[in-house]
């Protein structure tokens, strides 16, 4: 996509660090992805080698500090990219979720074709509260208008149709939580151990958002007492270093993620909700367009 805005690229395959803030000399936009964080050390030092604009391939900032970057004189952009991707994923872990399918799939695949013993459930009987409904949260309220459940909805600035209530009625009232906001000082553990013991008995929380808006600590043991119904979880707190590896030999180090992957009534996916051709498409030629912009100034953060 480079050659079609006018760019020359220099790419390198490992997140932006100290060690290799060099390859950005002489060039005053750099483009990170969100998997790794960028330190304060980091920004201090694309800083000295003339970097004023960071442009990051994702819709969240919460994998730096956008405030401390604007103070060593770096100015940061977010890309927006297809909610399709991650409405479409969400709604797709729902209905994996009331169908029990980890367990029917694993079954299958040790050749145990028997009916699971918990029968599944239909959306269309299902109250289903939606926390957020920005770009990718009103696409998955307009995806569930066609499943016939009733559809609560939670956020500061009503956008749509759906029945917006606050967010403690929400937790009583909804069989599935699904969230959608962007992670903050003021969403940290947005379902904490309170909230959590508010919801439904038999309720399922649906994550496609940021892993720190639960408290996993508290979910799992909501989970292991057999209260609530399940989880469905793309994102996780602690994801960092373990998401995007390759961890089949040897012990992935966090202990609630493995109590979670024991449940049958959890799934677990790897911050994969956005991970389309379209999605993609957006994130990298969005990124190269805010570059060029704010090389033509056109783009202040």
């Amino acid at each position: 996509m480079a050659p079609r805005c006018g760019v020359v690229p220099r790419i390198t395959a490992a997140p932006v660090s100290e060690v290799n803030v060099g390859l950005a000399a002489g060039n005053r936009c750099v483009s990170v992805g969100h998997k790794a964080r960028v330190t304060d050390s980091t920004l201090r030092a694309l800083a000295r080698v003339g970097v004023e604009y960071l442009s990051t391939r994702s819709i969240g900032f919460n994998h730096l500090d956008v405030a401390y970057a604007e103070s060593v004189g770096i100015a940061v952009g977010n890309v927006a990219y297809s909610p399709q991707s991650v409405a479409d994923y969400t709604v797709m872990l729902m209905l994996m979720a009331v169908r029990n399918a980890k367990t029917t799939i694993r079954r299958a695949d040790v050749h145990d074709y028997r009916l699971n013993d918990v029968r599944g459930r239909e959306l269309r009987d299902l109250t289903v509260g939606i926390v957020g409904t920005g770009r990718i949260g009103s696409a998955v309220v307009d995806r569930l208008w066609g499943f016939g459940c009733r559809v609560l909805a939670y956020d500061n600035r009503p956008r749509n149709s759906a029945d917006y209530v606050p967010l403690d009625e929400l937790a009583q009232l909804s069989d599935i939580v699904s969230l959608h906001v962007p992670l903050d000082a003021g969403t940290r553990h947005l379902l904490g151990r309170e909230r959590l013991a508010r919801l439904k008995d038999g309720a399922i929380v649906v994550n496609t958002a940021r892993g720190g808006l639960v408290d996993t600590g508290a979910l799992v043991e909501e989970l292991e007492s057999g209260r609530l119904g399940g989880a469905a979880l793309d994102v996780l707190e602690g994801e960092e270093g373990i998401f995007y590896s390759d961890f089949r030999d040897e012990p992935v180090g966090n202990a609630l993620l493995a109590r979670l992957q024991r449940m049958p009534n959890v799934l677990i996916s790897p911050h994969t909700a956005y991970y389309t051709d379209h999605a993609l498409s957006d994130t990298v030629a969005n990124s190269l367009i805010n570059c060029v912009n704010f090389e033509s100034g056109q783009q202040h953060g």
